[in-house]
């Protein structure tokens, strides 16, 4: 008996990633939740310059200003709650010193610009079709930082809104770095708070304008639907039943590298996963002669590593 339905999903044939690859990723807290597992197997990537950004306009909103290396200046943050924010970025950028913050802007805005150019896959993962403006300057903003909500009004971004930001997002991309693969994917959490309905109407709006942009460079990865179909249970769910626990974050990742990775780079993934199990590995004893065995073995291994791959380093 078969209890499961599963999404089929094919190989590709061009351009997949390996250890010489250098990947983007930009958009909602499930780009964070790949970007630690390329960082743990030690892959060249870059995750979230800005901090976790929901929704496609956000996500325009700094590549086009990297791309013109238009650099952040007074006008562009603001004094609240005893910290000085930007609204073109995550709160984690947020500072208790404005010149801190611009300067911490500037430098991921050169980071950005820099990954831009030399990555070979961009993964950018979309959240939410729900923006808010800021009435005052009619702006759509990245995070609202706890600033009352009369200050905004709510939108739902129709398909057609998507499509246009997200197309922008692909041309200026496309204008400095022709050979780079761009993947879409929808984030499989769900935004309750805005509804449940309301939820599903967002993601169909993400879903229905993605599909509207893909081609031969421009790609889809069913996180979304993986999520919704073939972990359809609570039980792959953390507490607050809206996020993907570790379970399903490793069973989505499994999909993604059966898809995207070559398959020298698993057996290199392989030998990352023995050196950092290893590094986690806690001893009864630290002077016993199988322990210093151990460290020797261990550091055998990172050098193998490391001689072959100059970026991997432990």
């Amino acid at each position: 008996m078969k209890l499961q339905t599963n999404i089929k999903l094919k190989k590709q044939e061009h351009n997949l990633i390996d250890y010489n690859s250098k990947l983007l990723l930009l958009g909602s807290c499930f780009s964070e939740n790949i970007g630690n597992k390329l960082e743990y197997f030690k892959f060249q990537s870059i995750s979230n310059p800005f901090g976790i950004l929901f929704h496609p306009k956000a996500i325009e909103t700094v590549i086009s200003r990297a791309l013109q290396q238009k650099k952040y200046l007074d006008n562009d943050v603001f004094y609240h709650n005893e910290q000085w924010h930007c609204f073109d970025a995550h709160s984690v950028l947020s500072n208790a010193s404005k010149e801190d913050l611009l300067k911490d802007l500037n430098t991921q805005l050169q980071l950005l610009q820099k990954s831009i150019l030399e990555s070979t896959h961009i993964i950018i993962t979309l959240g939410t079709a729900w923006v808010y403006n800021l009435v005052e300057e009619n702006k759509i903003v990245a995070n609202c930082h706890k600033v009352p909500q009369k200050a905004f009004e709510k939108n739902l971004l129709s398909i057609e809104s998507v499509k246009k930001s997200l197309q922008n997002c692909i041309t200026k991309i496309r204008a400095v770095n022709k050979t780079a693969k761009v993947i879409f994917t929808v984030s499989p959490v769900r935004h309750i708070k805005d509804g449940f309905v309301e939820n599903m109407q967002s993601k169909s709006h993400l879903i229905s304008a993605t599909h509207q942009v893909l081609n031969a460079e421009t790609l889809y990865f069913p996180s979304y639907e993986i999520m919704m179909d073939e972990l359809r249970d609570y039980r792959f769910y953390k507490d607050d039943m809206l996020h993907p626990n570790t379970t399903a974050i490793k069973y989505i990742w499994q999909k993604f590298i059966e898809v995207w990775v070559n398959l020298d780079a698993l057996q290199i993934m392989k030998e990352v996963d023995v050196v950092q199990k290893g590094l986690q590995h806690k001893p009864f004893n630290n002077n016993s002669q199988a322990h210093k065995e151990f460290l020797l073995n261990l550091d055998i291994k990172k050098e193998s590593l490391t001689t072959r791959f100059s970026h991997i380093l432990f």
